[in-house]
């Protein structure tokens, strides 16, 4: 059952998610934590979710859409599937709990428990369908395949901060921001096994596009609801703006890799 491609593309999309805790490595490199930092990491980490949802994501649904329903229909399924995105991130922020408060987390930080949270659920729903296509691209093409995991991890290095840094800051655990970070990671190669073990019979560019403009919604939610709030929360306004305008401008070039 495990020909040597299959286990080549699954091989590249492992590769490709668990390059995600390079951006965790912000934390064990730091000594101790600073307030500048975090606001630059939150805000870096929005423009990053900003600019995978309009971007990629949106464009990618629209077109895969309107493949199959015509293109006017692709523009309408997308803001569906868009909106119903960012209904299950509001329901996921009154689910997701807040950390406990101790004596190793200011109480300023308790609210980045939720933030790091919920960014682990949207990195895992992103992740997941895009190890479905690195696993697809690289089961029929090699080249195409190491092509698009280069890509990919270079796009996820930033998303392991986003994950990592408001965990970090909330709770005072390293360990624990790795393993949200690896959870976020790991998504990617288990949708590389469901897309060869469980999907493959029921995959079409119309469920994959709305997966992406579902995931979009809610990393849409996400930035400006939860990162850019809590980006500015310490005073320094003007570095949380740029850091958000860095992480709008910087995602577009991992696609030049």
């Amino acid at each position: 059952m495990w020909e040597p491609q299959a286990l080549f593309a699954l091989a590249l999309s492992t590769f490709a998610g668990l390059s995600t805790l390079l951006g965790a490595l912000v934390i064990l490199i730091g000594k101790g934590k600073s307030e500048k930092l975090l606001t630059s990491s939150l805000g870096f980490a929005a423009g990053v979710m900003l600019s995978i949802s309009f971007s990629d994501l949106l464009p990618q649904a629209r077109d895969l859409i309107g493949l199959e329903k015509g293109m006017e229909m692709g523009i309408i399924y997308m803001d569906l599937f868009l909106i119903a995105g960012v209904f299950l991130a509001i329901g996921l922020d009154y689910l997701v709990p807040h950390v406990e408060a101790n004596a190793s987390a200011d109480r300023s930080h308790q609210d980045l428990f939720r933030v790091g949270v919920v960014s682990t659920l949207a990195m895992m729903l992103h992740n997941f369908p895009e190890g479905i296509a690195t696993f697809m691209a690289g089961y029929s093409d090699q080249a195409l395949g190491m092509s698009l995991a280069v890509a990919i991890a270079f796009h996820n290095i930033p998303e392991g901060i986003s994950v990592a840094m408001p965990v970090y800051f909330a709770t005072g655990d390293k360990s624990k921001a790795l393993k949200f970070t690896f959870a976020a990671g790991i998504a990617e190669p288990i949708g590389a096994l469901a897309a060869f073990l469980v999907m493959r019979p029921f995959l079409n560019q119309f469920v994959i596009g709305a997966s992406f403009a579902f995931v979009a919604g809610i990393m849409l939610y996400i930035s400006i609801e939860e990162l850019i709030p809590s980006s500015r929360q310490y005073g320094h306004n003007r570095l949380a703006l740029f850091s958000t305008l860095a992480g709008c401008v910087l995602m577009p070039l991992s696609h030049l890799f």
